[in-house]
């Protein structure tokens, strides 16, 4: 390398090292103007806090990186570096400037600005007001700002390049485009958080520190540039006004046990793919066993399409009524109260199980945001062989092993496992092929599969201590793939899960629920059943109660059922009614015919929408 390109390095170095440094004062500042709502920080926290600063730099300038190497002599302009400097210079310091927003628009959001920063709609007119009135009560903001960036156009210097005397041959060409190439890969590798399996994302930070020092860790340019054409972010559609939206819809529950609580052990199973179109069909033999032994919701409902969205729906009561799930949007550092923390609360050990490799889905991140005290992935199973080759441990040996650590956990406990066989590619060990059918879809085989899985789990845990003091709660995490049948194809049909609930020790708690019942309706009525004494933000409601809904959203679409109807819905206006228990396939839309339930269910939709927007929004996914 010549003299003049080690002369480049050392620039983009300096350059580069400089908007770190600005980033960082960003951080001290940050957490200066809102220390009461931080924890101290750790050293590991600080290093969190580095790696998330690179990646946004490193996103920033790709294109700087790349400018700095162009192959050719135009790169020794003085009026090419004079126009680089600048630019390089403007828009490090626009997204400087994000971080210096947030240092007060923080404490009424609670969390780091995304890309919905930019693109927010709805106070156009009243921007200039606001503007003034930040820069008057918060001058010292600006001022500081000023100064900084006086200071890093100080310190980028200036810039004289001595020409390279050689010849723009072929061969100097295709060299000077391999540096340029490898310094753009230097810039990718800073974006994408290092060596990882995937790139880093703002559900990272967890990893570095609890949720409430989250927002410290990160910085708003990466928050920014990592929603940006994601779809994720809500907007508060103001359909009524605060008294008036609680009184059609208020989640906020706080409940009133007549008896002690019974402290009975809470295990909740989530089987991958296994919608009603599974159900009696001679691929579960089990679970319709099971069935006939339980309180089983025959109306079940999933609130999302993805197994991504099914954990935060039955551990936290929060529907996915966004385009991308809870976990891996903007929101994802949330503070939320569900089922962990409740139970926590009131002495439960908790734990998350899901045999696939750590990190898939996300899950462990959601599970420390959620308060789970221990997650147990592909990485903590200690068992025979029993890796799928693919996904990770088959559903068979994982829930003999979260057997086992249920024997071994103090009680009471609440746990959750995930299963993982009957999802893509559908992989089951080879000594069980052809042992369950194939059916008529991919799925059957791996469907009958887990099933068998879990009835040998049910054999073992029957011969446990803690068997007949506890409650079994087993959903879908959302239908499968291909349904065959007509009437599951449908927006009712593509969300019908089974749900149902298998006490032991109470054999009162049996029957068929014709009830609607959905996924967030599952963390009400556990701690309904367990007589606990709590005030928590539900989306759903309590198996005991009259109310007869279920929402969920798919296509930017919201799907409400309620009592015999199903309606369509667009965020604005109803788009279609139907009686679905009449209609199974939905081809008579009642909206102009029945206009009484059209308009009360549209209110209660259009009230439902609003107050998950905005508690979402707001950051008050709790009852404080």
């Amino acid at each position: 390398m010549k003299s003049t390109y080690k002369e480049l390095v050392k620039i983009v170095s300096k350059r580069l090292l400089i908007v770190l440094a600005l980033f960082q004062i960003s951080r001290i500042l940050f957490f200066y103007f809102n220390r009461g709502a931080f924890e101290p920080l750790s050293f590991k926290a600080l290093l969190g806090g580095l790696q998330f600063d690179i990646a946004a730099i490193g996103y920033i300038n790709l294109i700087f990186i790349a400018a700095h190497f162009l192959p050719g002599n135009l790169k020794y302009n003085d009026t090419y570096q004079k126009v680089l400097k600048i630019a390089f210079y403007a828009v490090n310091l626009i997204f400087v400037a994000t971080n210096f927003v947030d240092f007060e628009y923080f404490k009424f959001t609670g969390r780091r600005s995304t890309f919905s920063l930019i693109t927010a709609s709805g106070m156009e007119n009243e921007i200039g007001g606001l503007t003034i009135s930040f820069l008057s009560e918060f001058w010292y903001i600006p001022l500081i700002f000023v100064a900084l960036s006086i200071l890093f156009w100080k310190l980028l210097g200036k810039v004289k390049l001595q020409k390279d005397t050689q010849k723009t041959t072929a061969k100097a060409i295709f060299k000077q485009s391999g540096i340029m190439i490898l310094c753009v890969a230097v810039g990718l590798l800073m974006a994408r958080g290092g060596f990882r399996k995937k790139p880093l994302r703002i559900v990272d930070a967890i990893n570095y520190c609890g949720t409430i020092n989250g927002p410290v860790i990160l910085n708003t340019p990466f928050c920014i540039l990592k929603t940006v054409g994601k779809k994720g972010d809500l907007k508060n559609p103001n359909f009524y006004k605060p008294e008036e939206l609680d009184a059609i819809f208020n989640p906020v529950v706080e409940t009133q046990p007549q008896g002690l609580p019974t402290k009975k052990n809470v295990v909740i199973l989530i089987l991958e793919s296994f919608g009603d179109e599974n159900i009696h069909q001679g691929y579960t033999p089990f679970l319709d066993s099971l069935i006939t032994q339980s309180h089983y919701f025959k109306n079940g409902f999933a609130n999302g399409k993805l197994s991504i969205d099914a954990v935060p729906s039955t551990l936290s009561s929060i529907p996915s009524l966004m385009n991308n799930s809870l976990i891996s949007s903007s929101y994802s550092l949330n503070e939320i109260y569900g089922l962990p923390k409740i139970l926590k609360d009131n002495s439960y050990k908790t734990a998350f199980f899901h045999g696939a490799f750590n990190g898939s889905q996300n899950f462990d991140q959601y599970c420390k945001v959620a308060g789970f005290e221990a997650y147990y992935g592909k990485n903590e199973y200690d068992g025979p062989e029993a890796f799928d080759g693919k996904w990770g441990i088959f559903d068979e040996e994982f829930l003999q092993y979260f057997s086992k650590q249920m024997s071994a956990s103090q009680q009471p406990f609440f746990s959750t496992l995930f299963t993982i066989s009957s999802h893509n590619p559908y992989t089951i060990p080879e000594k069980y092929k052809g042992k369950f059918p194939k059916g008529k879809t991919k799925i059957a085989e791996s469907i009958g599969y887990s099933d068998y899985a879990l009835k040998q789990f049910f054999k073992t845990a029957q011969k446990s201590s803690w068997y007949k003091n506890t409650l079994f709660v087993i959903t879908a995490d959302h239908t499968s793939s291909e349904p065959v049948e007509a009437k599951s194809k449908t927006n009712v049909g593509k969300f019908h899960i089974p749900i149902l609930f298998f006490d032991p020790s109470n054999p009162e708690l049996k029957g068929v629920d014709e009830k609607n019942f959905q996924q967030i309706d599952i963390m009400p009525s556990i701690v309904d059943y367990l007589n606990i004494k709590t005030k928590m933000v539900t989306f759903g409601k309590s198996f005991r109660s009259e109310k007869n809904f279920a929402v969920y959203y798919l296509d930017n679409i919201y799907h409400y059922v309620n009592n015999d109807f199903y309606m369509a819905f667009d965020g604005n206006k109803a788009l279609s009614l139907y009686n679905f228990k009449k209609d199974e396939l939905l081809k008579d839309n009642l909206l102009e015919k029945d206009k009484k339930t059209a308009q009360e269910m549209e209110r209660f939709i259009k009230a439902y929408i609003q107050s998950f927007n905005k508690r979402v929004i707001d950051n008050k996914l709790t009852a404080k």
